[in-house]
């Protein structure tokens, strides 16, 4: 959506992948658009129905660990589109590990063995499953890469506050675990994930989307032993595989490369997949829907409106 502006709209931020709209003081407006991102670089080719996959599985997961912590999802009263109570970001991402896979290998394969201050064990293979998941956070850059970082380091850093993370830290875990369970009913293994979280007042709220594939890895189940028994590649379902992409076409972020082209096949490829990952972790055929500019203003409208944010 180009140019667009809902009532009462008081600011305006545009993510690697999301435009964010604030609504007042209080309410977030927030659009997943089909933009893809990948070393912190926004690819130059939109994939077709990728926002609609993100915020609808993002929808149902948050709905689904409503138990475990409050969040600030309201409404999606646009299959790209959701409402919700704005809040005060802590910098950092809490990244939860399953598994032995992308950065926690690539840092494992040149010869560390501490990840964020937590020790990995020896004699480990690439996408093993560590002994308990990990808690590795990072930075959240506003421009440039996130940085890892450590427990101590964001305490000394007054990132947050030593009572904070341990209650970060609880939920984190706690949500991993959830979202272990829901793939495991569905064949799927949750590799690794991250989760954003704020506050309202004094209380935490997880934000942003979770377990979706671009903040999450996941891999197939059947089959996973054989493949870790016999040193091949895990089949996943995740973003990953556009990273692999870019990776052997020299393209990583960084300055002087330059990224791939996608042709148009490439680009259904990626989309396909998101889809594909819709339907194995909801269950239900992917249903794409298409609404004018005018219908979404009028469908978010009508959610502010109920929610009394206008």
């Amino acid at each position: 959506m180009v140019d667009i502006s809902f009532p009462n709209q008081t600011a305006f931020y545009r993510g690697k992948v999301r435009d964010v709209y604030t609504i007042g003081s209080q309410w977030l407006v927030m659009v997943a658009t089909n933009r893809i991102s990948a070393f912190d670089f926004v690819l130059p080719r939109p994939i077709p129905y990728k926002g609609q996959v993100l915020n609808q599985i993002a929808a149902f997961m948050l709905k689904a660990t409503t138990d475990i912590c409050p969040n600030w999802l309201v409404s999606v009263p646009a299959p790209n589109v959701s409402v919700g109570r704005k809040c005060t970001p802590f910098k950092i991402e809490m990244v939860v590990r399953g598994n032995l896979a992308g950065h926690a290998w690539r840092t494992y394969a040149a010869g560390k063995r501490e990840l964020c201050g937590i020790p990995m064990p020896d004699g480990m293979q690439e996408n093993d499953p560590f002994p308990v998941p990990l808690i590795t956070p990072s930075t959240k850059a506003t421009e440039g890469h996130d940085e890892d970082i450590s427990r101590e380091e964001i305490i000394k850093k007054g990132l947050a506050s030593a009572h904070d993370w341990e209650i970060l830290s609880d939920y984190a875990g706690r949500l991993f675990t959830r979202g272990q369970e829901i793939a495991g009913k569905r064949g799927l293994i949750l590799v690794d994930t991250k989760y954003e979280f704020g506050k309202i007042d004094d209380e935490i709220y997880l934000m942003d989307e979770i377990h979706t594939p671009d903040s999450s890895r996941y891999f197939y189940a059947e089959g996973f032993g054989e493949r870790q028994t016999n040193h091949e590649k895990q089949k996943q379902l995740s973003k990953e595989f556009v990273r692999e992409w870019l990776i052997a076409n020299n393209f990583m972020g960084k300055e002087g490369q330059t990224v791939p082209e996608m042709s148009d096949e490439w680009v259904a490829v990626i989309s396909k997949r998101y889809i594909e990952l819709y339907e194995k972790i909801i269950g239900e055929t992917f249903r794409p829907e298409h609404h004018t500019q005018e219908e979404i203003i009028g469908m978010v409208t009508a959610a502010l409106r109920a929610n009394h944010a206008l």
